[in-house]
């Protein structure tokens, strides 16, 4: 039976694992909702606007492995580009899809609503070329190419792509189909070359140890990389970028690494070592606190999605699962077991009839979490604490430490929802990024997810504070106060949500009981009172910068 354009597009995404498109209806895109509509077991999520539906996207995207957004020409797809651009820097597979119009009006120049009124139909094509891995405008004549092509690349480069499809087009009758090439596969007469010289700079090592970074959680290394590690007894340690890819329970696992800013014990077991096995490294400010990390090059073994470095001599086309099987057969391995290092946030502290502090709901936040919990936090204060937090077992920490657009966490949460509902969201976002997208909470609330949200309400940008060393109570950090709770009722129209305003330690104690026993949305505000009330690792980062 031939397929139209817009069938065989839900075809290949359905094919990737794609059940939910999120977006915006729009007059250019309503030939693509309509066959939506009518297409069997996949549902469209109708965002409150199209920033939303790229955040949304982009948390989907990171539970499932691929995700799908629809917008309207011109407008809608601006809207987007934050979000697409945001997909992009912290390597998101996120199929953005404009419908244009018609080809015909194209064609001619037409002056058509959503245009700069130049004729010119390719200049948002042209502007989404560089925050994608590929764009492309899809007609009935390349669909059956192009379509399956932009796929293979968001699939395989861990990026965004773009698809251009002229409102009529997409009820056209797909033209040939061709599947595209298979990805490439390792150099293997490279193998040999690398795992000798791997074998070498273990060999020489009395104290090696493995740090975990991004890419192993986009590239989903994390079985091969607890693999290795537990072949070699070797201590793990994380990037803030990589949280979550490894497992945090491990009797390997030792902490975080933030250079001068996170935890000495795990500074000095990073930058004493003789070898480094570094996977997915990102070598960003965030990452690298603000370039404080002493990591010594020429005495690690850096494993790469495509390539991996040895000493500094760099091998590529060798791809990240090939070498980490590899290494498998290197003969080291350490002895007795590995010195566990207690959390900063193990302890409960503050009494209950004590003000909330950052030294007090952290370690509340550790407490309460439980197995194949999703953490979705925000950008600001909250995305330094809790990256400190220790995380229980099968649980994922979607943030984004390198764009770090504020407002990515409450639609974040919502596509975190879609992609997993049988598991419990927990978003932590604060006032500031919460006013951004607060919108979001509705659709959260109206099709029945169930996360519970951690607000913090600490007077203002708190982040902006502490990394505005010589102005931090400048004006411009101050935002309007807002009752969030009568907020939250208007939002939720006839459905109810768990409320509660927390000022004392005991008061969240409470709300998080309760929160957890509801069957429905939670919403937990924490009052802070201190407007530089921060984590540790902030306080140091301050210093730092302080002295700079």
């Amino acid at each position: 039976m031939t397929r139209t354009v817009g069938e065989f597009l839900f075809d290949c995404l359905k094919q990737e694992g794609v059940d939910d498109i999120f977006g915006v209806p729009g007059d250019f895109n309503f030939s693509l909702l309509d066959t939506l509509e009518d297409y069997e077991d996949m549902n469209f999520i109708d965002n409150r606007n199209e920033l939303n539906a790229g955040y949304a996207a982009d948390a989907y995207s990171q539970v499932k492995g691929m995700a799908a957004m629809i917008t309207t020409f011109g407008v809608g797809e601006l809207s987007a580009s934050n979000a697409v651009a945001g997909a992009y820097s912290e390597n998101i597979p996120l199929i953005h899809i404009a419908g244009s119009p018609d080809l015909g009006d194209q064609k001619e120049q037409k002056n058509v609503h959503h245009t700069l009124m130049d004729g010119n139909f390719e200049v948002f094509r042209h502007m989404y070329e560089h925050i994608t891995a590929y764009a492309v405008k899809v007609t009935a004549d390349n669909a059956g190419t192009e379509i399956p092509k932009a796929i293979h690349i968001a699939k395989e480069k861990k990026k965004p792509v773009y698809m251009d499809i002229p409102f009529d087009q997409v009820t056209k009758p797909v033209g040939e189909i061709k599947t595209p090439e298979s990805a490439k596969m390792t150099d293997t007469s490279l193998m040999d070359e690398v795992f000798l010289k791997a074998s070498d700079q273990l060999g020489s090592a009395e104290n090696a140890v493995m740090l975990i970074d991004f890419n192993t959680v986009r590239y989903g290394l994390e079985i091969e990389v607890q693999a290795l590690a537990e072949k070699l007894n070797v201590p793990v340690v994380q990037m803030l970028q990589g949280k979550s890819g490894f497992d945090e329970q491990h009797p390997q696992y030792i902490g975080m690494y933030g250079g001068a800013f996170g935890d000495d014990h795990v500074r000095k077991t990073v930058e004493e070592a003789d070898c480094i096995i570094a996977v997915g490294m990102l070598w960003s400010d965030f990452n690298l606190a603000k370039y404080t990390a002493d990591l010594k090059t020429d005495k690690m073994i850096i494993i790469h999605p495509y390539s991996t470095l040895v000493a500094d001599e760099v091998f590529e086309n060798v791809y990240a699962a090939d070498i980490l099987k590899s290494l498998m057969d290197v003969d080291y391995r350490e002895e007795g077991a590995v010195q566990q290092l207690p959390s900063i946030y193990d302890d409960i502290a503050g009494e209950a009839d004590e003000a909330l502090t950052a030294d007090s709901y952290y370690p509340r936040f550790q407490d309460m979490l439980k197995e194949d919990d999703i953490l979705v936090v925000d950008t600001g204060t909250l995305s330094y604490g809790m990256s400190q937090v220790k995380l229980p077992k099968n649980s994922m920490f979607l943030s984004h430490g390198s764009w770090q657009s504020i407002g990515y966490g409450t639609p974040a949460a919502l596509g975190a929802a879609v992609a997993a509902p049988d598991r419990r969201v927990l978003l932590f976002v604060g006032e500031g990024a919460f006013q951004f997208t607060v919108q979001e909470l509705s659709a959260i609330i109206d099709k029945g997810y169930k996360p519970i949200i951690f607000l913090l309400n600490n007077q203002g940008y708190t982040i902006e504070r502490y990394l505005n060393t010589e102005h931090p109570y400048a004006d411009y950090n101050d935002i309007p106060a807002w009752d969030y709770m009568t907020l939250a009722d208007g939002l939720a129209a006839s459905k109810e949500v768990f409320k509660a305003r927390a000022r004392t330690n005991g008061e969240l104690d409470e709300a998080i009981k309760h929160a957890e026993q509801f069957d429905g949305a939670g919403l937990i505000e924490l009052v802070v009172t201190d407007p530089m009330d921060a984590p540790l690792y902030l306080h140091k980062l301050r210093e730092y910068e302080k002295e700079d």
